[in-house]
């Protein structure tokens, strides 16, 4: 073989070779079981979350989240075992329905630190505070209801008590429910309503006005041993010990008659010493679910500023005997205080005997307190 024919043979050999080592590569590139292929690459993006959740990271990072989100639930599940030593479970079930603020808050962290166990763990408080508080979440009102009533804390240092009086007739309320009412201010409310309200009575810092007639009108007590607040300011020692908080009366309605109390419990403070003080207001929610115990007729409507919202224990004794008005036919949480930017509801209308048709929130007056309605029905 010449040396031209061993050179031609070399070189078809070599492209033989590459041809055979060619057709073995486009073979493997059709093969769709190949691992590593494109055919592969939707199966493991579709089983990638599982595949994630089935390694330890996740579950091991936000043990602290975890951690913070069951204390959250617990507190909330748990929240009448809560000590009220210095008033901390009052403090707590006061401001109870915002805990469930830190939820998302919670979320967004457990997200952001991709923490599975985090995510699990908020499902305590979040189903915690949805048990609690969901039913409040739409508007149960349905009609106006027969007979309106309303009431509001129209505070003693109010600058404007004519111009208060005015929205409180303009409300069209048939019973209308004032507390915290000044010596120097009462003249200018019995005067604005008058024309709206031919019958009225006023008991110390709480007035009742009706456009039906009321009787047995009396005073109630509320264990009060010295008023405290900005009513006191403008009174005696004596005075603030003699000046009735409460009143009972009865009012007659076209549908027989309507016990009506009208109260205005202790307030609350806290400071470094004590805490959250609360004593006198227990003590007056106590004495008046006394009195409610003993009351004869089987309507009957509590209107006032209690000082506490009804998670509170304080008012186990008055919300075993009467139902909230705002809870069984009112729309949202129906916060009333602070008026500028309202936190709680501690403005009530409670009943017993008469049906709610409805519950809301006036606009504001000249009071750090935001008036409260409801349609009641028989």
């Amino acid at each position: 073989m010449t040396q031209v024919e061993t050179a031609e043979a070399g070189q078809n050999g070599a492209v033989d070779t590459g041809a055979t080592h060619t057709g073995t590569t486009d073979t493997g590139a059709t093969d769709p079981g190949a691992p590593g292929t494109g055919a592969d690459r939707p199966r493991s993006r579709r089983w990638a979350p599982l595949t994630a959740l089935s390694r330890p990271g996740p579950w091991r990072r936000g043990r602290v989240l975890a951690a913070l989100a069951l204390v959250l639930g617990l507190l909330m599940l748990l929240h009448a075992q809560i000590t009220d030593r210095r008033g901390i479970g009052s403090l707590v079930e006061t401001f109870l329905p915002w805990f469930g603020l830190f939820v998302p808050v919670l979320l967004a962290a457990a997200l952001w630190r991709r923490s599975a166990s985090a995510v699990i763990a908020l499902l305590v408080p979040a189903v915690t505070w949805l048990s609690l508080f969901g039913g409040l979440l739409g508007d149960k009102s349905h009609q106006a209801g027969d007979l309106t009533v309303v009431s509001h804390n129209v505070g003693a240092e109010n600058p404007d008590p004519a111009g208060t009086a005015r929205d409180l007739a303009a409300s069209g309320a048939d019973v209308l429910a004032i507390e915290e009412i000044s010596s120097q201010a009462r003249g200018t409310y019995e005067k604005e309503l008058a024309t709206a309200y031919p019958h009225h009575t006023v008991q110390g810092t709480v007035g009742l006005w009706s456009k039906r007639p009321l009787s047995e009108i009396r005073t109630v007590d509320v264990a009060m041993q010295g008023m405290a607040g900005p009513l006191a300011e403008h009174l005696t020692a004596e005075e603030r010990k003699a000046t009735p908080r409460a009143l009972r009366a009865t009012v007659a309605t076209d549908r027989g008659p309507l016990a009506v109390y009208v109260a205005h419990l202790g307030s609350v403070r806290v400071n470094p010493g004590s805490g959250f003080a609360t004593g006198q207001r227990d003590a007056g929610a106590r004495s008046l679910a006394k009195t409610l115990a003993a009351e004869r007729n089987e309507r009957v409507v509590l209107l006032g500023d209690l000082n506490g919202t009804l998670d509170d224990r304080a008012f186990d004794g008055v919300t075993a005997q009467l139902d909230s008005a705002q809870e069984k036919a009112g729309d949202g949480f129906g916060f009333s205080w602070p008026a500028k930017f309202p936190m709680a509801r501690i403005d009530q209308i409670l009943v017993r005997g008469v049906e709610p048709a409805s519950s809301w929130v006036l606009p504001a007056t000249g009071s750090d307190h935001l008036p409260v309605a409801a349609g009641l029905d028989w």
